[in-house]
């Protein structure tokens, strides 16, 4: 079965993809699944957590959809011309890169790791101005150039020619003429002329009325402008399109750089979702561990309605505790509290965080889960068969380190045979040593539950006088249907309850039932392995981790550097790039050569890190009173 829809994942997923702008986004969320990975794990929850706060500090960020830009760079990228309206889209893709760049260095004042990426994305202003000025509106604005200027000028002016000698050739032949203003006809300037006087006013007969009673005439006079009008035109045409071409140009010269643009903008509203997400749903971020412990403080189903939604605390685990069974009256919430615990930790391993007030969640190889439908009054072998056919498929594939929850184990068939396979099953999940959960009705289970070691029973609390569930878990008690103690209250004969009694557990003790002995089914151990993080010990050791001089290599863009100030306790060094220093997060830098092969003992890296001039004012301070000063530029 599909565990992201039994636990209802799915419907996550699409509210989180509708905080999205781009279609990459969209996809990554589509394809979002359980991260195994320790150290790519804390890195996901890190960005979720740094987008959540920047969110809440700046606002929301200026994303737009910028994957139709691809097919623009194809274009330019083949030696087509671009159209006026593709280079806007190129221009308001780079506007949205620099608001984006605006966006995240305003974030830098909060040391949020996630506003250097303004590092990754570059504006190119150059070919945005160019665009900028030379386009307007789709068009090729007229002062892109001043040869477009002049020649538009003289076409509107020869145009505005053509119009005045047609009025005057009307004003003096109105009587030939069937109206008193002139019409354009197949783009040339025409005169309404009677058919019966098309003899006194000379030129081409361009049209002529439904009726032919009036003849549209170019008179001589405009048939010679109409030419210099078309020669003008063409030149028109050309300059457009060299301006176009230019423009084409720089674009296809700066594809790679639009291209990584593009990338990037993706990568940030992908992150920037589940910021938005925490935001909506009210949620805190998890803390990780590898210990196989699970505890939620004031957990809620994030799909519920925080009024209706009563908070669930839970705890599993510690103590080497390791399966919890569920007990209580239907419509108790047993289900629901299933849900809520493999969701909570199904998302935050999904790099996402948590409906919780607090939470401690570890990682789970996998998610297994077999949940129906309890009341089902239909069910029959068949359902039986596919619920068996599902457990045994979890039996199959759980391991130590599997997160498995159970509806309403043994359910379907016969009462004490189900019961009987629900201890088997419980057994073989016990000796796995994975964490589980599962919802009963059985009173068997329960004895089984209270003692069976690393396995606790819990109970769904109800009110016994309004007969209605509080939806409150209580961990370490088993709990009842309360079905006779409702019907009582609904007003059954005391007659009826006592024969339902004896007939549910006998006035006698149970005749014990004996199965032929069997070997245990051979299990298929689990295929993945949690990753774990190698972790720093110390602040001193992080600090020693880059020296100054090292040669280092920065990530994504794989730019060679040269550390110029150590970490510091944030984990934030310094890297001298060809023409900048930047700051950056170590995680994103990695050692390429140490300093000790690079230079000399006692080397002076001031060489290296310090101008000229610098060096010169500080070797006079050192001697003597001097005015001079050192200056450093913004870079430094």
């Amino acid at each position: 079965m599909n565990t992201e829809t039994q636990i209802e994942f799915d419907k996550i997923k699409n509210m989180w993809a509708e905080l999205t702008s781009t279609d990459y986004a969209k996809e990554q969320i589509k394809e979002t699944g359980v991260i195994l990975n320790e150290r790519e794990l804390r890195k996901a929850l890190q960005d979720t957590t740094d987008s959540r706060v920047l969110i809440e500090k700046l606002g929301n960020p200026p994303v737009q959809n910028v994957t139709e830009i691809r097919e623009i760079l194809t274009i330019a990228d083949t030696g087509k011309c671009l159209t006026p309206y593709q280079l806007e889209r190129v221009e308001k893709v780079l506007v949205a890169v620099e608001r984006m760049m605006d966006y995240l260095s305003r974030g830098k004042q909060y040391e949020n790791s996630l506003a250097y990426y303004d590092e990754n994305l570059n504006p190119l202003l150059e070919l945005k101005d160019e665009i900028c000025r030379q386009i307007r509106n789709e068009e090729v604005d007229d002062r892109a150039t001043k040869e477009l200027y002049d020649l538009r000028i003289r076409i509107a002016a020869m145009e505005e020619t053509m119009k005045q000698k047609a009025e005057q050739i009307i004003r003096k032949n109105k009587e030939c003429m069937a109206d008193s203003f002139y019409t354009m006809r197949n783009g040339r300037v025409c005169v309404p002329v009677k058919k019966e006087y098309k003899a006194k006013v000379p030129g081409s007969v361009i049209d002529k009325s439904a009726t032919g009673s009036t003849l549209f005439v170019e008179p001589e006079g405009l048939a010679k402008c109409y030419e210099e009008l078309e020669l003008l035109r063409i030149d028109e045409d050309n300059e457009v399109c060299r301006i176009l071409y230019i423009l084409t140009a720089m674009v296809s010269d700066y594809s790679a750089v639009l291209e990584e643009n593009v990338k990037m903008m993706e990568k940030l509203d992908f992150v920037f979702s589940k910021g938005k997400l925490s935001i909506d749903l009210d949620c805190t971020e998890p803390t990780i561990n590898l210990e196989r412990r699970i505890k939620l403080v004031k957990a809620r189903h994030p799909l519920m309605d925080k009024e209706v939604n009563v908070p669930l605390d839970f705890s599993l685990g510690e103590e080497n505790l390791r399966g919890i069974i569920i007990t209580g009256p239907n419509t108790g919430g047993k289900t629901v509290a299933i849900k809520t615990v493999m969701l909570s930790c199904y998302m935050a391993q999904c790099g996402l965080h948590v409906a919780c007030k607090e939470a401690d969640i570890c990682m789970n190889s996998n998610y297994l889960c077999d949940i129906g439908d309890g009341q089902n009054l239909s069910e029959n072998l068949s359902t039986f068969s596919a619920h068996i056919k599902n457990v045994l498929d979890i039996l199959e594939k759980v391991n130590h380190e599997s997160l498995v929850i159970m509806d309403e184990l043994g359910s379907g068939t016969d009462p004490a045979e189900g019961m009987g396979i629900a201890v088997a099953i419980l057994e073989e999940l016990r000796k796995s040593n994975a964490n589980f959960l599962a919802t009963t009705h059985y009173p068997e289970i329960k004895e089984y539950a209270a003692k069976t070691d690393h396995i606790v029973n819990a109970r769904m609390a109800f009110d016994k006088e309004t007969l209605r569930p509080t939806y409150e878990m209580v961990i370490g008690e088993a709990g009842d249907s309360c079905a006779f103690y409702i019907a009582e209250r609904l007003g059954m004969p005391g007659e009826m309850l006592a024969v339902a009694a004896r007939a549910a557990y006998g006035e006698g003790a149970a005749a014990d039932y004996e199965f032929s002995d069997s070997k245990p089914g051979k299990r298929k151990s689990g295929g993945s392995k949690i990753i774990k993080t190698k972790q720093l010990h110390s602040t001193m050791e992080l600090e020693q981790k880059f020296n100054i001089g090292d040669s280092v290599m920065v990530y994504p863009d794989k730019k060679i550097g040269i550390v110029c100030e150590p970490i510091n306790k944030k984990g934030i060094l310094r890297v001298q790039l060809p023409n900048k220093k930047i700051y950056i997060n170590h995680k994103r830098v990695k050692l390429h050569v140490k300093a000790e092969e690079l230079y000399p003992e006692n080397y002076d890296f001031s060489i290296v890190f310090d101008t000229v001039a610098n060096r010169k004012a500080r070797h006079e301070m050192s001697r003597k009173l001097t005015d001079k000063v050192i200056v450093y530029d913004e870079n430094d």
